[in-house]
């Protein structure tokens, strides 16, 4: 795949006050931000193209990112206006910047180890999600997946890591707004159309001043 999505739109209101004057992909962990680990990630898997989808304080990530070039990159940012999209809205609103072809989309505030060279480079459904085991913050988790698919309503579940790779066909029903993409997922679920895998390394939601603090320590 040669182009992904990260999702860098949102207002970060539980990581206040560090987002009062900063987007949270933009923060730093370790003298770097996080936005800049999945940069890294994604050109050392080949991705060309990757689109930033903006709204909060988006006027800072040009200036912080430039044009990707030094990580080998070519960036474009997806701009939705002073009220974010959501993630449904946001990857539709970037569809015209991702082509036609299967794309990798990560949120912009996770920080992990996954290779995404791991994906699939053509999946066989509408998307293929990466889940994690259920962090403290997140007990219940969010799918159920068994046999390689993702179901909905069955106990057992784990947590949607925020990393994937979606077909542009997955929207084709939407038209443009605000709104988010579990639905629509849940709805393809009950298809058969959404396929998964579990993995085991590390990451982290850096969604609190804590957790952030945290990772800084175990990091360190």
């Amino acid at each position: 795949m040669t182009h992904a999505l990260i999702f860098a739109a949102g207002r970060g209101e539980r990581m206040r006050p560090l987002t009062d004057h900063t987007p949270k992909p933009l923060l730093y962990v370790r003298g770097k931000r996080l936005i800049e680990y999945h940069l890294e990630k994604l050109a050392a898997a080949g991705v060309r193209d990757v689109v930033i989808n903006t709204s909060y304080l988006a006027e800072q990530f040009a200036p912080a990112l430039g044009d990707g070039s030094r990580w080998g990159l070519r960036l474009h940012f997806s701009y939705e206006g002073a009220t974010p999209l959501e993630t449904g809205g946001g990857m539709l609103h970037a569809l015209p910047l991702l082509g036609n072809a299967p794309f990798i989309a990560v949120n912009g505030d996770i920080l992990t180890d996954f290779n995404f060279s791991a994906l699939p480079q053509n999946p066989t459904k509408l998307a293929h999600l990466i889940m994690v085991d259920n962090p403290s913050h997140n007990p219940s988790g969010d799918f159920s997946l068994a046999d390689g698919l993702l179901h909905d309503g069955i106990s057992l579940k784990q947590t949607f890591a925020g990393i994937g790779v979606y077909r542009p066909e997955l929207l084709s029903a939407q038209t443009a707004g605000r709104f988010p993409l579990a639905p629509i997922l849940r709805r393809a679920m009950v298809r058969g159309d959404i396929s998964g895998e579990h993995y085991c390394g590390e990451w982290t939601d850096v969604g609190s001043p804590t957790r952030l603090a945290e990772l800084e320590t175990i990091l360190s």
